[in-house]
């Protein structure tokens, strides 16, 4: 099963969290603070990552960012305080896959647990439900996707991308020019189980937006078609 790094200054989350997951048996490592979790999680990085964003001498936010130095893939799922948008979006502007309020049901998070790590499987095998294409390399103009070994390319430079920015991109390229609503969006990049709004997409598209123009500032591949969604347009 998964080895999976909890973060959290809570210890009562640490306690029950930790419980549930090793019942389902999972291999987990607990922490109760960013800094006390980054050397650790450094030398030995987890399958997924559970990470609270308020913490005290190193929040979740700084955590990742250090984490994705030497695990630029790690899964994270990020914890966030019930009614604070602003850190559900600044969560999800670095990097994060998913996303959970406090406070939350053991259900609900087990799911995201488990959907998390499946398409972060999926893409490392390129078996990512939706059909055997999604298993063979995908190339659109400059883009170059290969799903097997979860890279991605613009015009030959290496862009790195989270297991749902790489979904998201996915769906977009298979078919150029065709426009993809936010709904068909979440259904390639997120278990039938887990719902996320319109917000989660949008964060994630402006993701990807801002990784490819580090590498070419003319990018404008990924067109908002506002009200309908987004489409791919290959030059």
């Amino acid at each position: 099963m998964a080895n999976i790094a909890l973060v959290d200054d809570d210890k009562n989350i640490l306690a029950s969290v930790n419980m549930l997951l090793e019942q389902e048996g999972y291999h987990v490592r607990t922490f109760s603070d960013g800094a006390s979790a980054l050397t650790a999680l450094t030398a030995n990085p987890p399958d997924l990552a559970i990470l609270d964003i308020k913490m005290p001498r190193m929040d979740g936010l700084e955590l990742l960012r250090r984490l994705r130095q030497t695990a630029e893939n790690l899964p994270v799922i990020f914890l966030t305080s019930k009614d604070e948008e602003i850190d559900e979006l600044m969560g999800l502007n670095a990097g994060a896959d998913d996303y959970i309020r406090k406070p939350f049901s053991q259900r609900l998070l087990l799911e995201r647990v488990k959907a998390v790590l499946r398409r972060a499987d999926n893409s490392k095998t390129g078996a990512a439900a939706g059909g055997e294409g999604r298993k063979e390399a995908l190339v659109r103009g400059k883009l170059a996707l290969d799903p097997q070994r979860h890279e991605c390319t613009w015009d030959g430079k290496p862009v790195r991308l989270t297991v749902t920015e790489f979904l998201i991109l996915q769906a977009l390229a298979q078919r150029p020019g065709f426009v993809k609503s936010r709904d068909s969006l979440m259904d390639a990049a997120y278990d039938d189980q887990v719902y996320v709004d319109d917000r989660t997409i949008d964060s994630h598209i402006k993701r990807l937006r801002k990784k490819f123009k580090v590498v070419d500032d003319d990018f404008d591949a990924i067109e908002t078609l506002y009200g309908v969604g987004y489409r791919y347009r290959e030059a």
